[in-house]
């Protein structure tokens, strides 16, 4: 898992966001532990200091046998970097309390990704609505920066400032539940989990949601979050009423018959607006949900992607560049038959996998140890390379798959190789399950990393335009002709229209869409699997350059929009024709101008924008 990892970030400030000296020494901490309490093969590293000279060899064979150097840099230095390590984590584990006791340096917030850091000036954790209130007048009348941000997932950062930062997770109450009308009234900080944790026992829950539920609330609406189906909506379609505290007129509510131009612009909001402090959602009832993961062929998705799109409440696609492989996630409200059975009885229904989690994962740990030599290793360093073998058996999908990325992360026939051994992961991996609604619409999203995602219209269930197929094979045809060194999955999800102004499902953006429509949600995606500042950086470039061709190929032809919480802001100073070209494609796509007069008016000040909206606002 990522070091700044969900849960990591479930509360800002004094609860969560930490200094990143005594977090680093934490993580060094954590890596010290005996093998046997860790699944990473960095691990093998620390088995005890009797193998270390042991370990040292073999780190610096491995970094010569793949390229490196003799002190296991280069194209080795994943293994070798893990190896070294275990001589600075002891170390550094001493130094745990001493860095807990440190107030001196200044407090640093990274995002989930692990992309965008900011150093607030203050951070504030109100513990009631009229706290935010108060804190919201305050900035309004000194004009001092005041940023409203959530859990920190946003992968581009939208909610970080170096000004004021104003985290709300403090005010988590659930206020109301009306069970006639199957609405529930909350404040902002509540995460979305916890919020549906909270309503199942009373027969509720909602109805969508994204793809991690660490989410506060405020959050998760105001930047347009979306799950999968092509009948259902954005989150923020969800909204009944919500209230908002802006710096010139206080508080408003707004619904679709309080200032409903408003509503309509402030759902998603992008914290522009005001700070949300009240939200009423619409739910339904709880509901547990049928799984199916399989995996297809290309040709035959061409033939039943639309089908699916129509039979299945819920359906993501997860493709794999380089391979025929599709894998195919539905989700849909359980048969009748099913209803009245308990949890074993419904599973007794379900077919069987034909693998073990074990032989799934095998083509990804044959490969693993094929790229570490661990037969060659055993007849130099025997200790060493069977602890490293047994960390590797222990591995799961995700750190296999992280491991193998880091071993050669922009190596096009690298990657080709870690594709296909993912894809026979998934092939082997066919099966049914049944679980609540919360589980099964959330889903690995993997390590740090760099996300494009664009949403861009389809056509009706009734009246498809196949632009979501037709989208992909460009994109794959693509990919395979520039010899991009994209990982898997690039994933694929749908949702209907949404009413709100600043969606990028909304209905109306350039004349083209009606309520009718469906819309898909398509993202890229490049893993920073590991520290090495170097490494990070040249996937970092090679991202931007998977993007930019992505943007000049698809986006236009398509009308796609970039996700409010995926788009990258570049500098003025360095590309200002980047940052041309996405304030143009947001004019054309949203009323951008409609959307600055509010603002203009909601905060005169522009205390509650950071640098990252005012550019794509255009508003400096």
């Amino acid at each position: 898992p990522p070091v700044y990892s969900p849960t990591f970030f479930g509360r800002l400030g004094t609860a969560g966001a930490t200094r990143k000296r005594k977090m680093l020494a934490r993580a060094a901490a954590r890596a010290a532990r005996p093998a046997s309490q860790r699944t990473s093969a960095a691990s093998v590293a620390r088995v005890g200091s009797a193998h270390l000279g042991d370990h040292a060899m073999v780190a610096g064979m491995v970094g010569l046998q793949q390229g490196g150097t003799a002190d296991g840099t280069g194209a080795g230095s994943v293994l070798a970097a893990a190896f070294v390590g275990a001589t600075v984590a002891t170390a550094a584990a001493a130094n745990v309390a001493a860095c807990d006791n440190d107030e001196d340096e200044s407090e640093e917030v990274v995002n989930w990704s692990g992309t965008h850091t900011c150093y607030p000036v203050k951070v504030y954790e109100p513990e009631s609505v009229s706290e935010i209130e108060g804190i919201v007048k305050a900035h309004h009348e000194s004009g001092a920066k005041l940023r409203v941000v959530g859990s920190a997932l946003s992968p581009n950062g939208i909610g970080l400032t170096n000004g004021a930062m104003l985290n709300v997770a403090n005010c988590d109450a659930i206020l109301h539940v009306d069970h006639s009308l199957k609405q529930v009234t909350v404040e902002p900080g509540v995460k979305v989990g916890d919020l549906c944790d909270q309503l199942r026992p009373m027969g509720l829950t909602l109805e969508n949601l994204a793809s991690i539920a660490e989410q506060q609330i405020g959050g998760f609406i105001q930047v347009g979050a979306h799950g999968t189906g092509a009948s259902v909506p954005p989150v923020d379609m969800q909204v009944v009423r919500m209230k908002l505290a802006t710096p010139a007129f206080g508080t408003l509510e707004l619904s679709a018959t309080s200032h409903p131009d408003l509503f309509e612009m402030a759902k998603v909001g992008l914290g522009a607006l005001g700070v949300v402090t009240e939200v009423t959602l619409q739910c339904v009832d709880a509901h547990d949900l049928l799984e199916h993961t399989y995996t297809t062929t290309r040709a035959q998705l061409q033939k039943d992607h639309i089908r699916i799109l129509k039979e299945h409440r819920h359906a993501r696609f997860m493709w794999i560049p380089y391979t025929d492989t599709v894998v195919v996630v539905t989700n849909d409200y359980l048969p009748s038959s099913m209803l009245e059975l308990g949890d074993e009885a419904r599973r007794a229904q379900l077919p069987p996998p034909k693998y073990t989690p074990a032989e799934a994962t095998a083509p990804m740990r044959d490969l693993l140890k094929e790229m570490y030599q661990i037969q060659h290793l055993k007849r130099i360093a025997p200790t060493a390379a069977t602890a490293l073998e047994e960390s590797v058996d222990s591995m799961g999908f995700g750190a296999l798959r992280d491991e193998l990325l880091a071993i050669d992360p922009l190596n096009v026939d690298h990657i080709k190789r870690v594709n296909q051994a993912e894809a026979d992961f998934w092939t082997r991996s066919e099966s049914y399950d049944i679980g609540k609604n919360t589980n099964k619409l959330q889903f690995d999203c993997g390590g740090q990393q760099w996300v494009s995602e664009v949403a861009f219209p389809v056509g009706s269930l009734e009246s498809p335009s196949h632009a979501d197929f037709r989208y992909m094979q460009e994109l794959l045809q693509m990919i395979e002709v520039k010899q991009i060194p994209a990982p898997a999955p690039i994933e694929q999800r749908w949702s209907s229209s949404s009413s709100s102004r600043m969606s990028p499902a909304a209905t109306g953006g350039g004349g083209y869409t009606t309520m009718d429509d469906v819309h898909s949600w398509v993202g890229i995606i490049m893993y920073l699997p590991t520290d090495d500042a170097t490494q990070r950086t040249d996937i970092t470039e090679a991202f931007f350059n998977y993007k930019k061709e992505c943007a000049g190929s698809l986006w236009g032809r398509y009308g796609a929009q970039e996700h409010w919480a995926k788009i990258e802001v570049p500098s003025k100073s360095k590309d200002c024709e980047a940052l041309d070209s996405i304030q143009r494609r947001l004019k054309s796509r949203f009323p951008v101008e409609t959307f600055n007069a509010l603002r203009r008016q909601l905060d005169p000040n522009n205390v509650l924008a950071n640098p990252h909206i005012d550019q794509l606002m255009n508003t400096e």
